[in-house]
């Protein structure tokens, strides 16, 4: 599969990042480094995991994105399957897939499932067990990605989140919510 090269939604998230990336940070489908190599370049971030399930996205990872900063791993992962540690992560960055899927639509960089918002549902009930308590969750997803129901399963998975950037463009409003857990109890 091609290289997802980095567009609009990509550079949104990217400002986000800048902004408020700290400690051990995850980039979940990390794809062209974009992400991962702007919270690397921050003294505040410790470490970079850079997580893709694409071979050629990793590939690339590994020969122009991990010399760049010796802060950075690359790991090939299908979401959280074969990330080990619970409460590792002060920062998690995902720009997902999140476009609905029309039959014969094949590019997976683009689409979250028939509704554009499954893989997003299933990031958000898998990243709670790797958040530390106080990290955050910076996502980035598109309003054809059925924004309602983002929020009532942040809403019912335990999760606060605030808009942090709202982008509108011709056919879609693209939106990056900072999340975090709320306390147990709370």
């Amino acid at each position: 599969m091609p290289l997802y090269e980095p567009q609009e939604d990509s550079e949104l998230l990217k400002r986000a990042v800048v902004a408020h990336a700290h400690g051990d940070v995850l980039d979940m489908g990390s794809g062209s480094g974009i992400l991962a190599l702007a919270a690397a370049a921050k003294d505040d971030v410790q470490s970079v995991l850079a997580v893709d399930i694409d071979d050629e996205s990793l590939a690339h990872l590994k020969e122009k994105v991990l010399p760049l900063n010796g802060k950075m791993t690359v790991l090939k992962s299908d979401l959280f399957t074969d990330i080990d540690g619970k409460d590792a992560f002060d920062t998690i960055t995902f720009n997902p897939p999140y476009l609905p899927q029309e039959p014969g639509d094949a590019h997976p960089a683009l689409y979250g499932g028939a509704h554009g918002y499954e893989l997003v549902v299933r990031f958000l009930g898998e990243a709670r067990a790797h958040l530390r308590p106080g990290g955050q969750i910076l996502l980035l997803f598109s309003s054809l990605t059925n924004k309602e129901r983002v929020d009532a399963e942040l809403k019912r998975l335990g999760y606060r989140a605030r808009e942090l950037l709202v982008e509108a463009h011709f056919f879609e409003r693209l939106y990056v919510y900072r999340i975090w857990r709320v306390p147990d109890g709370g």
